[in-house]
Order: C-alpha cells, then sequence, then structure tokens
C-alpha cells in the first residue's frame, strides 16, 4: 500500500497552466468554458444511442424505458463520486489518479490502462462504422481508406493544441445536440397530434401499453435491457479529464456533474419515449431500419435513413475524436506517475502530450487492421475483452470516492464544492448494483454477456497481475525517474 495520501492545501492551483512555450512545459488551459460545456453535454451522447437502442426495444418492449432510467441513475449517482473528487482535485487522470491516490499505485496503474485499452479499441470501432457510411456515400474510396483518412484527420487535429480538439468537439457534439433536441421536439409533437401536415396513425401514447402490455417480455427483460444498454453511457466521465486543461476547472467539473441529471434524462430517456411512442415496439421497422430511422420514416420525413446517416457519422467522429483525446490523456497521466514510459508525459510546446497520442493511434490502427483481416477472431476478443470497462472504471470510482471523501474532509474540506449524496450508503448501494449487473452478465448467453465478462474479467486480472508485480519491483515506491508534478499534476493532491 502507497503511503496515506493528502491534499495539501498550499502550492499551484489546478486551473494554472504549465509555464507556456516551454517544451515539455505540462498540459495547458487550452479548453474554454463553451468547450467544457459542449464536451460535458454531447459526451453522455454517444453512437451507440442511435445504432444500439433498436436491440433493446425488441428486446424489453416499451419497458426498455426503465433500462435505460436504472442505468441513468447509476451513471448519475457514478458521476456524483467522480464529480466530488475531481473538483477538489482536478487531473487530467481523473478517476484513475484518484484510485491512485485513495487505493493505491495498483489501482490506478490498472484502471488507467483499462480505460486506455477501451478507448484505443473504441478508435477501430468507431473509424469503422464511420467508414461504412462514407463508403455508401462515396464508393470510389474503399472502407479501409475512408478509416484511414478519419483516423488521420482527427489525430492531426489532436496534435495541433488541446484548443483544436476542443473546438472540434464542440460543433461535433453541437450538432448531436441540436439533432436529438429536434428529434424530441418534432416526434413529442406528433404523438400528441400537434404535428402540421403529419398523419402518423400509428403514433400515440397507446404504443406503451398495447401489443402486448409495458413489459411484454416479463420484467427479467429490464434487466437484460440494461445489458445491451450499459455500455452507452460510457464517456459521461470525459469532461473530468478534460477539466484538467481548462480555464476554470473547479468550476467545469461541477457544471458538469449538476447537469448529468438532465442531460441523461432529455437525451435518453427522451429520445427513447418518443421512439416507443411513434411505434408500436415490435415493428419490424424498427430492427430492420433502426429505432431513430424508423421513427423519422413514420412521420413521412424524406430521405431519414440518410438524415440518420449524417447525424450518426457525426456522433461516430465526436467519439473518434474524443476517444482519442481521452486516450492520449489517461496515457499522459500514466506516464507521469512513472505508469507507463516517461516520453508519454511529454509535451509539445503548445501543451500538446504527442507520443501519448501518436501511441494511442498506432494502437488504434492495428485494431482497425484486425478488424478488416480478423474481424471474428482477433478483433471480436479485443472487442469483448474491453467490454465490461466501464463497470469497472464505475465500481474504482465507488471505492475511490469512499475513502477519498475521508482524505478531503480531514486535509481540505473547504474542497468538497460537490459532495455525494448519502453518503456512505449511496456509495456503497451504488456499488452493490454494478457488481450484480456483472453477476448477472454471468448469465448472459443470448447477447455474449457471459462471454464478453470472462474475457474483460480475463484482461483486467493480467493488468492486476502486472500491476502487483510492477509494485513488488519498485517496493511500492514511486519511479525514480517518474516525473514530479507538473501538467496534470497542477491538482491539489499529492503523496504525503
Amino acid at each position: 500500500m502507497t503511503s496515506q495520501p493528502t491534499l495539501n492545501t498550499t502550492g499551484n492551483d489546478p486551473g494554472d497552466p504549465g509555464a507556456p512555450g516551454a517544451e515539455g512545459s505540462g498540459l495547458q488551459a487550452g479548453l474554454k468554458d463553451r468547450h467544457l460545456s459542449m464536451i460535458a453535454i454531447g459526451g453522455v451522447i454517444g453512437a451507440g444511442l442511435f445504432v444500439g437502442s433498436s436491440s433493446g426495444i425488441a428486446t424489453a418492449g416499451p419497458g426498455i424505458l426503465l433500462s435505460y432510467a436504472l442505468v441513468g441513475t447509476l451513471v448519475v449517482l457514478v458521476m456524483r463520486m467522480l464529480g466530488e473528487m475531481s473538483a477538489a482535485n482536478p487531473t487530467s487522470g481523473s478517476f484513475s489518479a484518484h484510485a491512485d491516490r485513495a487505493l493505491g499505485s495498483w489501482a490506478g496503474f490498472s484502471i488507467g490502462w483499462l480505460y486506455w485499452f477501451f478507448w484505443v479499441v473504441v478508435l477501430a470501432v468507431e473509424a469503422t462504422a464511420g467508414a461504412v457510411i462514407l463508403e455508401g456515400w462515396i464508393p470510389a474510396v474503399p472502407q479501409w481508406g475512408w478509416a484511414l483518412i478519419v483516423m488521420l484527420v482527427l489525430t492531426a487535429t489532436n496534435l495541433v493544441s488541446v484548443g483544436s480538439y476542443g473546438e472540434f468537439e464542440f460543433w461535433f457534439a453541437g450538432i448531436k445536440v441540436v439533432a436529438i433536441a429536434a428529434f424530441i421536439v418534432i416526434g413529442g409533437l406528433a404523438v400528441f397530434g400537434l404535428l402540421p401536415g403529419v398523419d402518423s396513425e400509428q403514433a400515440g401514447l397507446s404504443n406503451l401499453t398495447e401489443h402486448g402490455g409495458f413489459l411484454p417480455h416479463g420484467a427479467g427483460a429490464i434487466l437484460t435491457g440494461v445489458l445491451l444498454v450499459v455500455f452507452s453511457f460510457m464517456g459521461s466521465e470525459i469532461a473530468t479529464l478534460a477539466a484538467g486543461e481548462s480555464e476554470n476547472p473547479r468550476q467545469a467539473v461541477t457544471k458538469a456533474t449538476n447537469s448529468i441529471i438532465w442531460r441523461v434524462a432529455v437525451f435518453y430517456l427522451g429520445s427513447i419515449a418518443v421512439v416507443v411512442c411513434l411505434l408500436p415496439w415490435d415493428s419490424k421497422s424498427i430492427t430492420k431500419d433502426g429505432s431513430y430511422v424508423a421513427a423519422l420514416d413514420s412521420l413521412g420525413i424524406a430521405h431519414a435513413g440518410q438524415i440518420m446517416n449524417f447525424i450518426v457519422l457525426t456522433s461516430v467522429l465526436s467519439c473518434l475524436n474524443s476517444g482519442l483525446y481521452t486516450a492520449s490523456r489517461m496515457a499522459y497521466s500514466l506516464g507521469q506517475r512513472g505508469d507507463a514510459p516517461k516520453a508519454f508525459s511529454r509535451t509539445t510546446s503548445n501543451g500538446v502530450p504527442r507520443t501519448a497520442i501518436l501511441a494511442s493511434v498506432a494502437f488504434g490502427f492495428v485494431a482497425v487492421f484486425f478488424n478488416y483481416k480478423f474481424p471474428d477472431s482477433v478483433f471480436l476478443f479485443l472487442v469483448n475483452s474491453s467490454g465490461a470497462v466501464a463497470l469497472f472504471v464505475w465500481l474504482v470510482i465507488c471505492f475511490s470516492q469512499l475513502r477519498m471523501r475521508k482524505i478531503i474532509k480531514a486535509e481540505a474540506p473547504e474542497k468538497l464544492v460537490v459532495k455525494m449524496w448519502l453518503y456512505p450508503y449511496l456509495t456503497w448501494a451504488t456499488a452493490a448494483l454494478i457488481v450484480f449487473i456483472l453477476g448477472y452478465m454471468l448469465t448472459d448467453t443470448e447477447h455474449d454477456g457471459r462471454q464478453t465478462i470472462l474475457l474483460s474479467l480475463l484482461v483486467a486480472a493480467v493488468v492486476l497481475v502486472i500491476a502487483f508485480v510492477k509494485k513488488g519491483v519498485r517496493g511500492g515506491q514511486p519511479a525514480a525517474d517518474a516525473p514530479q508534478a507538473q501538467g496534470e499534476e497542477r491538482s491539489e493532491v499529492s503523496a504525503g
């Protein structure tokens, strides 16, 4: 166990950038408030919402709303815990850095590398998804060519400066937000028969209770629905990583944490409720065309498929952009703490961790190659073995918060600007729910839940073994050549 971490009430403010203009000056505060606001809003809207909801609706019927509500509540609680720790200690390492200080170096090392692994695999998944859409529009360029193009463009964006990442994400996320808000308004008007020029006979609140009832497949389908939708929520924590490079990190984290409830309620529950009210849940068009395309088609909106393809492409590019940013910042944080090659912690004069970005995208390119050459073997293993990482991250956040609350309260209680509700009881209840979901996945053979959890546990076990071996070699002490706190270590928590 590492030494008890303490809060340093003196020292640099977490919002101060490193000395600008110097090679290796650390991360810099290049994200503006509007960037952070849109990253926080858009981060919770993943491409999985648009392309993955149809299977959930087919499995649980209108009861999928309860599945989304359950997972949404889980995300709100986890984000509240993460917000408490990150508001007191904004850092680009986010939950990995908190786990390092609260639970020990093994925890920060393990969850940091698992999270990095998750996002570099996501890079390949999203690049391929985007390539499929682009090839449909311009078939002269093959799929692998489009995947290469989008990866190179977004890599270049991330390499320029954190501000360029923020600007791209601002517009990508903005398009998603406007599109889903318009969908909710238009669909809601149609449900209540208030949309001029549209006569949708299928639309109505009656779709929630007819066609077999609200739970046509029984209450058990709610839990199965949870397994299908839980991973579409991954990304809500990105705002806490990005806050370390913002002008006012504590304010940004607080704002993102406090707004998570309405973001989940509006974008997930609101849009899915519109879908299941516009169409019967068992409509063949939902599984054939996708839930959102089918809903738009039911309103007679011309070119609904192409409109949704554009929105999905925007979501894919947003996910790619944020995925590369997130993976590189986690790699940077690991490098800062001596848990990754020292080169990962070096930055350019613009405050960009170039080596961490290039290493992350390199693995992403390898994963893209596996997707094209070995889609049903190597790449399938990568996808399934990273599938449960979201739940592992949330569980680690719970245990980190249980200890960090005591540390913060003892050393710098004024930094508890965000507090977890009903601590510690609600934290323990959240952890128990996550463990239950992980256990339930072991019973799911129909949707590959068992395979996903077993492979993810295998990878997690390998990383844990490496972490403890590394800890044993180092004797539990920081690596001699590990860089001292700088850049992301603008944080106010340091080893005691």
